[in-house]
């Protein structure tokens, strides 16, 4: 070796630690930021490495160049440092530049996972200046830059020449087919400080073809969730409202709240602007909306309609949850409109629904107790003219307020569970909802009323000897109601109530006894357990049914699903009294075949006192429903299924003295590797008294299948039987990979007795990280 160099040449798999190459090493993980603009560090100004982190190089060789102040690594180099790892053919520092070069193979895996491909790369000790050959970089996110070169200044700007954009994944079986889309520019700036990238001169492709010549492009850092800009257009298409195009402008004003400004073009009925706040709080977050239009066609819509009567129409909505601490929660959502129907004539998101309902709530969770309060306004969206008799919207309630709080005893009384149940409820109502043919029925009375409900119950469960389940319990309820109202609903022919009381006080003490005793049957193939269950309660009389409003209680469906049920009403506002028993038999089983089945049979037996659900109440909730008799209808379910993806299941409501079916449902599925379908088809008798004079009978069926990787086909249907209607038909296809995704949809819909169906189509478009734009159609 002579005095002006000097080689050494270690062994490969040489561990080092010298000054030199620790300071060279320490700018590999900057290195690769400068190639890159996706991570939260992507191409960083300041790129920030653990400054006690330990350097470790493995090499071929390792030359030491006095003379030229270099340092040089090479043949199967790997450099790791701070969870960043290189490798290379060859690594050269220079002390003196304070440069950096990697030739041959340089392959960068950052912390993050992103990759970084390049044949040659030139970087700067501060990082402010860098060129990089023939680069090639893929991020843990599944996007992807190559360009030529690249070129970084100022700390801040890198250039990407002759560079590509996408966000989709090279073809493994032929890497040379094009990519579904990308971007090609002369030029691609990002800016490190704005956060944008920039296409200059730039094409957007799909499958190799050119579809849009891009001039000048800017969007934002694709990383980036929060920027001021343009969003992708959408589009929309309604008979009456006609084609609709939307832009956006999204105003991010901070990093907690933001303002979209939005203007959708109609041809037939202008323009509909939106704006929208949000803000996002240490503890939660709400938001503030108002839309409005003036109808340049409003008689474009149905005649004797509000869609038609209204020409300036307009809404401001709210919505808003804040975490009061770990365990309670307030929030609210609240909308006021100019008409009954604007939002959802419009579809705007988030109150097209056709029922709205206005909240402002409290919640709280203990470790063994809940409590809700809620106040509620709800707003039917319907198209009729107020005053019009089918007009339901100025009939609904304020619920002001209703309360519900339920506690477990934590330590066992008398070897059993306590638990008690509060609710509390309170109605106003400006007009009454009734109805007077065949029967009348009132759903709703007008003025006020208010009811609160306390509840306790003990159950404790004795395994006897042979496997016996005995379960004794014990409930005790109190109601006590106020009702002010000027209802009469004797004055109406054919009421089955005379009056309405204004007070009252209800209670209902109950004691029960459950015994359940499975049975288990085994082989080698297979497992069986057959459960005979038995209930009895003992119970004094409802007291006023049929004489106090029924606000909750109203949906009711007598089933296998209920039959063991202690209460079977579904709200508070009526309670089951009279003593019952419930017998049935319950079956599960595993079969060695891979099947599994399950069925529950039994009926229902009213032994005494009055028959709750024989008794007329304002909306008549027992009436036809199975249990109005001493002995209620039959009721089962079963059903059956595989891991293979076969499911069946039945459920049946039969008459007691004939068996005739009464009520039914049939439900079927069979997934495979590409195609899945299901049909269902339901049976429900009339129930002249409780407001349906006529059999309801439909059958739905839907359908899926893979056709290739990424495509699917779909369709649904469904038929109404007994007035032969289609009622909905639906049938669309869809393309879905990792950066892409289109989707169409054909929508006809017709209500039973409506001589022409409604149609819609609707498409949606997404490239990632680009963004989606798409219409949607509104029955």
């Amino acid at each position: 070796m002579g005095l002006n160099k000097a080689r050494m040449v270690l062994s490969a798999r040489l561990a080092s630690l010298l000054r030199g190459t620790a300071l060279a090493c320490a700018f590999v993980a900057p290195a690769l930021s400068v190639s890159y603009a996706q991570t939260e560090s992507e191409l960083s100004s300041s790129f920030k490495t653990n400054p006690n982190a330990k350097m470790v190089l493995q090499a071929n060789e390792l030359v030491y160049d006095n003379d030229a102040h270099t340092v040089t690594a090479q043949g199967a180099v790997k450099i790791e440092y701070d969870g960043n790892r290189l490798v290379a053919d060859k690594v050269t520092y220079n002390q003196t530049t304070s440069r950096m070069l990697a030739e041959g193979n340089v392959e960068i895996v950052e912390a993050d996972g992103n990759r970084i491909y390049s044949d040659k790369m030139d970087v700067t000790d501060d990082f402010r200046e860098g060129f990089v050959n023939s680069l090639r970089v893929e991020t843990a996110d599944n996007t992807r830059f190559a360009a030529e070169s690249a070129e970084r200044s100022n700390g801040e700007i890198t250039t990407f020449n002759n560079g590509i954009y996408t966000a989709c994944e090279a073809c493994k079986k032929n890497p040379d087919r094009p990519m579904l889309w990308q971007i090609k520019a002369r030029k691609i700036i990002w800016n490190g400080t704005t956060k944008t990238v920039r296409f200059e001169r730039g094409r957007f492709e799909m499958f190799g073809l050119p579809l849009a010549y891009l001039p000048a492009f800017e969007m934002a850092d694709p990383t980036v969730k929060r920027k001021s800009g343009f969003l992708f257009p959408a589009f929309r298409y309604q008979e009456d409202l006609g084609f609709g195009v939307r832009g956006s402008y999204f105003w991010n004003l901070a990093p907690n709240y933001d303002l979209t400004f939005s203007t959708t073009a109609y041809t037939q009925q202008g323009f509909l602007g939106e704006v929208e706040w949000r803000h996002r709080l240490e503890n939660g977050s709400y938001n503030l909306r108002a839309a409005g239009i003036h109808q340049m066609k409003p008689g474009e819509f149905d005649d004797y309609t509000v869609d038609q009567e209204s020409t300036n129409r307009g809404m401001v909505g709210s919505k808003g949850q804040f975490e009061i601490n770990p365990r309670w929660t307030f929030g609210w959502d609240v909308v006021a409109q100019s008409d009954k129907n604007f939002s959802r004539t419009y579809g705007l998101p988030g109150y097209s629904d056709q029922t709205i309902r206005n909240e402002v709530y409290l919640t709280g969770l203990g470790e063994r107790s809940y409590f809700d309060l809620h106040f509620y306004k709800f707003n039917v969206q319907e198209s009729v003219l107020p005053g019009d008799p089918w007009e339901i919207n100025s009939k609904q309630p304020w619920v002001l307020p209703s309360i519900d709080y339920s506690y477990v005893a934590p330590e066992p009384v008398y070897g059993g569970e306590l638990n008690f149940d509060m609710n509390v409820q309170g109605i106003y109502r400006e007009s009454a909802d009734f109805t007077t043919t065949p029967y009348t029925r009132l759903a709703g009375i007008n003025g006020s009323s208010g009811r609160i409900t306390g509840e306790a119950e003990w159950k404790r469960t004795f395994i006897a000897p042979g496997g016996l389940v005995i379960t004794p319990l014990l409930a005790l309820r109190g109601d006590g109601i106020g009702v002010d109202s000027s209802f009469n609903p004797g004055a109406y022919p054919g009421s089955t109530v005379d009056v309405v009381r204004s007070e009252a006080f209800r209670a209902m003490a109950t004691a029960g006894l459950e015994v359940r005793w499975p049975i288990l049957f085994s082989t080698t193939s297979a497992t069986h357990v057959i459960e005979p269950m038995a209930q009895i309660f003992l119970r004094n009389n409802e007291r006023y049914a049929g004489q106090l409003p029924n606000e909750d209680a109203q949906s009711f469906v007598f089933d296998a699903t209920s039959l063991f049920q202690r209460d079977k009403f579904s709200g508070f506002d009526r309670v089951e009294g009279g003593h019952r028993a419930n017998l049935g038999i319950r079956y599960s089983g595993n079969l060695g075949n891979d099947w599994a089945l399950y069925a529950l049979a039994g009926q229902s037996f009213h032994l005494g006192g009055v028959n709750s659900f024989a008794e007329d109440d304002f909306v008549n909730v027992g009436a036809e429903s199975g249990l109005e008799t001493a002995r209620s209808d039959y009721v089962a379910m079963a059903g059956l299924s595989n891991s293979k993806g076969f499911s069946f299941a039945a459920r049946g409501r039969f008459d007691e003295e004939t068996f005739d079916l009464r009520r039914g449902e049939l439900e079927v599925q069979q997934s495979w590797s590409r195609l899945t379908v299901s049909a269902r088809y339901a049976y429900i008798d009339a129930q002249p008294e409780y407001a349906y004079p006529f059999d309801r009978q439909e059958i739905s069926g839907s359908a899926s299948v893979k056709v290739a990787e990424h495509w699917n086909i779909f369709g649904s249907t469904t038929y109404d039987i007994v007035s032969e209607t289609l009622t909905n038909a639906s049938a669309g296809f869809a393309y879905d990979d990792e950066c892409f995704t289109y989707s169409m949809s054909y929508i006809q819909t017709r209500n039973p007795g409506e001589n022409e169906p409604k149609h819609g189509i609707g498409f949606n478009i997404s490239f990632r990280t680009l963004g989606d734009f798409g219409t949607a159609t509104q029955q």
